[in-house]
């Protein structure tokens, strides 16, 4: 690899990183395999070294210490010296881990983003509490119950638990609207607010629908059979299911999913650990979509669930899979609750997909930086057989057909990682934020005229008559990163791709948002070749 060509991966391999540690996270928080976990509590006990020593600590020690805290430590040394995925929660994150796959939540409902200091609502939900209020896309929050909420130390986290709160509770928040001089004032009482796992589903060709799933959470088989309903009644008699970037979730859900298009009586997955007693899951033949053309598109980021989904298909030779190997987690978590209102996720066994394969990847007890070294390696290296090293095992299909262990499940037809367009310029405005920052600045000040738009068609036309990559050049110039017209050359239709995207999703939603991205996106192209075709 030539220097020019490090230099400008390195800041992408920075962003990869920071993915990677997001999509971990969001690993780590996943919950029981295939029912609600038991509640059951986890003692020390007199008996317990570990607890007699914290005890004499606290009794001898010279110094006062927070006993609390140590404990907190402590536990959370013992689990980070297990595999991977198991973790420990607080009792302070506990509700937070737990809402990101439960099927609603209690909340204001809004989607936020915070720029320049200041939390800027992004969207309303449509028939939340903040609708009904009078909330609109563009207002900035500024209070909250009477006390300035505004400055550096404002997070993600943060706004959170300012926003969400339990059913019937109220909140007053302090609004700063474009056009208006003073302050508005809001009080809203919180109410459930759903979390949906299917970002889109629409007709990507005549005949072909397609169905993006962002992680299995506890509504996702019903908005699944939602969107394969609608798209039938729109004409789709093939389908593409998008499982790029999902991270996972309940496992239930994925097996209710893939039993819509396997015929009876076929294993989709199994499961078994020392104390774990052989689980097994098979189709019942009553699904309704047992024939038709099938393509599922998988990723690096796709994991656990994701790769039970893509497994159960490609070994009953049921569909193609299109993209990346994926992450390789095969792990089953089980939540054990503790007394205090913490919890411990351990891992209780691995699962297995119908061939025998088991899709976990190779890790060392308590060493996760290697584990996370290996991915970024992967998608600086990856090549078309990166699965087929010397210690790959062999499996086969019910048709016969020789798949790989090994870690992670590689897709049928691949398509490799595209950094054509990868500059040091397009990755320095990417990793500072600035296409969003600019995409919404630019919503938000054409929002009257925006909103007339109806469809991500008319909005792609009316924005390439905008001269937008000029006017972004102008703005992350004024951030302090100069103008590189090369570079800027190179990168102009992967900027422009994605400021329409964003900026079509202020405005439309992701019902603009991904078919305008789509479109010209090559996994999803290369999809549609292969549902197309004969084969």
């Amino acid at each position: 690899m030539d220097r020019n060509k490090k230099n400008y991966l390195a800041p992408l391999i920075v962003f990869l990183a920071v993915i990677f540690g997001l999509i971990l996270g969001n690993l780590l928080a996943q919950r029981a395999f295939f029912s609600s976990s038991p509640n059951i509590f986890f003692g020390f006990g007199n008996a317990s070294k570990v607890d007699e020593l914290l005890q004499i600590i606290n009794t001898n020690y010279v110094d006062t210490l927070n006993l609390d805290e140590m404990t907190e430590n402590v536990m959370q040394d013992i689990i980070a010296k297990l595999d991977p995925h198991s973790v420990y929660i607080p009792a302070e994150d506990i509700s937070l881990a737990n809402s990101e796959l439960e099927g609603s939540f209690s909340g204001i409902g809004v989607q936020f983003n915070i720029q320049n200091d200041t939390v800027m609502i992004i969207s309303v939900i449509s028939g939340g509490p903040s609708e009904a209020a009078g909330l609109m896309p563009g207002d900035r929050i500024v209070e909250v119950n009477d006390t300035t909420f505004v400055g550096k130390s404002i997070n993600n986290e943060k706004v959170m638990k300012k926003l969400r709160g339990p059913e019937g509770t109220k909140v007053k928040l302090g609004i700063k609207r474009n056009q208006t001089k003073e302050v508005l004032y809001y009080e809203i009482t919180r109410g459930k607010i759903p979390v949906n796992s299917v970002d889109i589903a629409y007709i990507v060709q005549p005949s072909v629908g397609f169905i993006k799933v962002s992680k299995f959470a506890e509504t996702t088989y019903g908005e699944f059979l939602n969107a394969i309903a609608k798209l039938k009644n729109e004409g789709a008699d093939k389908f593409i299911i998008d499982l790029r970037g999902n991270s996972g979730g309940f496992m239930d859900q994925s097996i209710n999913m893939i039993n819509e298009f396997l015929p009876a009586n076929r294993l989709i997955v199994y499961a078994q650990g020392k104390a774990y007693k052989r689980f097994e899951a098979k189709s019942d033949g009553k699904g309704s979509c047992t024939r038709e053309p099938l393509v599922v598109l998988v990723d690096e980021f796709s994991a656990s669930a994701s790769e039970i989904f893509a497994g159960a298909i490609q070994d009953n030779d049921r569909g193609t899979l299109v993209g990346r190997r994926t992450f390789g987690k095969g792990l089953v978590q089980q939540q054990f609750n503790l007394s205090d209102g913490s919890a411990v996720r351990l891992t209780v066994a691995r699962y297995y997909t119908p061939s025998g394969r088991s899709i976990q990847k190779p890790y060392k007890l308590g060493n996760t930086e290697e584990y996370e070294k290996e991915f970024i390696n992967r998608l600086l290296h990856e090549i078309n057989d990166s699965i087929f090293h010397p210690d790959s095992l062999r499996y086969k299909t019910v048709g016969g057909r020789i798949v790989y262990g090994g870690g992670g499940i590689m897709p049928d037809v691949y398509v490799p990682l595209d950094t054509s367009e990868f500059t040091p310029y397009f990755n320095n405005v990417v990793n500072y934020g600035y296409v969003y920052q600019f995409a919404f600045q630019y919503s938000d000040k054409n929002r009257e005229k925006l909103k007339k738009i109806k469809n991500w068609q008319e909005m792609d036309t009316y924005l390439n008559s905008q001269s937008l990559l000029d006017q972004f050049v102008k703005f992350v110039s004024e951030k302090g990163i100069q103008a590189n017209k090369k570079e800027i050359n190179i990168s102009k239709n992967l900027l422009l791709t994605q400021l329409k995207g964003y900026i079509t999703r202020n405005i439309l939603g992701d019902e603009g948002f991904y078919p305008l991205l789509y479109r010209s996106d090559k996994t999803v192209l290369k999809a549609l070749d292969v549902i197309n075709s004969k084969q």
